[in-house]
C-alpha cells in the first residue's frame, strides 16, 4: 500500500507536469499509451494523490533527539501512519527518527541502529513505530524529528494546520494528537487534500 502510494504520487506529478506544458502552449501530444485509471487504481486514490514536494522543505532530516530508553534491539511496536501535506505536496516523514546511528540498511529500511528510542521511523512511509504502552502525542514525534508543530506551523510552513484522524476532521493542538495504533493521522498546510481514512500496516504491528 505503501509502495503503491509512493508511485501514485510520481503518477500525479508525471500528470500535473504535462498539464503544465499544455498549458504554455506546447503542442498538443496524443493520449498517453496508459494513465492511472488504465491501471485499475480507484479514482479515489488518484484523487488524493500529489507528488512529493521538491527540495529540502518537503525532505527534513531526523535532527531531533531519542525520546525514551535508548534501546539496541527495535523490540514490539505498534504502528501509526502520519501523512503530511504543504502547498499542495507531500512532505516526507523520513527515516531514521528516534535511531540513533551509526545506522545499517536493508532494502531501502533502516535494519538497526547503535539504539532505538520509544518512537521510530524506519522506511520513509510515514509508518512511525512506536513501543506498546507510550503515551506519546505528534508533539513528541515533531520533537524527535527536530520539526517544529504548533496550529499555525507544519515544520518549515506556516498556515492554519488541519487535522483529520482515519479520514475525520479534528479540532484542536496537531500536537496533542495522540499516538495510538494503527491511526491514521493527516496534517494538512495550504490547498485541501482529500485525506485517506486507513492505511494497511506492516504484519506484527
Amino acid at each position: 500500500m505503501a509502495a503503491e502510494r509512493l508511485r501514485l504520487a510520481a503518477l500525479a506529478g508525471a500528470a500535473s507536469l504535462t498539464l503544465g506544458l499544455g498549458g504554455c502552449g506546447a503542442a498538443r501530444s496524443r493520449r498517453p499509451a496508459s494513465t492511472p485509471a488504465d491501471e485499475g487504481i480507484p479514482a479515489s486514490l488518484i484523487a488524493q494523490a500529489r507528488p512529493i514536494g521538491r527540495g529540502p522543505r518537503f525532505h527534513p532530516p531526523a535532527a531531533g533527539p531519542v525520546l525514551g530508553p535508548c534501546r539496541s534491539i527495535l523490540g514490539p511496536r505498534v504502528g501509526v501512519h502520519v501523512e503530511l501535506f504543504a502547498a499542495n505536496r507531500v512532505v516526507l516523514v523520513g527515516a531514521g527518527i528516534g535511531a540513533r546511528p551509526p545506522l545499517t540498511h536493508d532494502a531501502g529500511r533502516i535494519s538497526g541502529a547503535r539504539c532505538f528510542g520509544a518512537l521510530v521511523t524506519v522506511d520513509p512511509t510515514g509508518t512511525v513505530l512506536v513501543r506498546p504502552g507510550s503515551r506519546l502525542t505528534l508533539a513528541d514525534l515533531f520533537r524527535s524529528w527536530g520539526q517544529p508543530l504548533s496550529p499555525t506551523r507544519l515544520a518549515s510552513f506556516p498556515g492554519r494546520v488541519r487535522i483529520y484522524i482515519d479520514g475525520r476532521r479534528r479540532p484542536g493542538n496537531p500536537g496533542r494528537v495522540a499516538l495510538t495504533r494503527h491511526a491514521e493521522i493527516v496534517l494538512e498546510v495550504g490547498p485541501y487534500v482529500p485525506p485517506h481514512s486507513a492505511y494497511r500496516f506492516p504484519p506484527g504491528t
